[in-house]
């Protein structure tokens, strides 16, 4: 193994996606969101209830 190999910091993306679920019904959608970013917590369309409802941030799913 080189030096050079040893010293280099695996890097990490800027974005992650998470877990988006509904309050009201358990709705579910994924969301990419800046890493350093706080949680997120948005009003959208809820199909299983047909109405808007909030959605917030339940889980992170994987680095993009």
């Amino acid at each position: 193994m080189r030096l050079t190999e040893v010293l280099f910091k695996k890097v990490k993306s800027k974005r992650i996606m998470v877990l988006m679920e509904s309050v009201v019904s358990g709705h579910q959608f994924n969301l990419f969101r800046e890493r350093l970013a706080d949680k997120i917590e948005l009003v959208r369309f809820d199909p299983y209830i047909q109405k808007e409802s909030l959605y917030r941030e339940r889980r992170r799913i994987r680095s993009a």
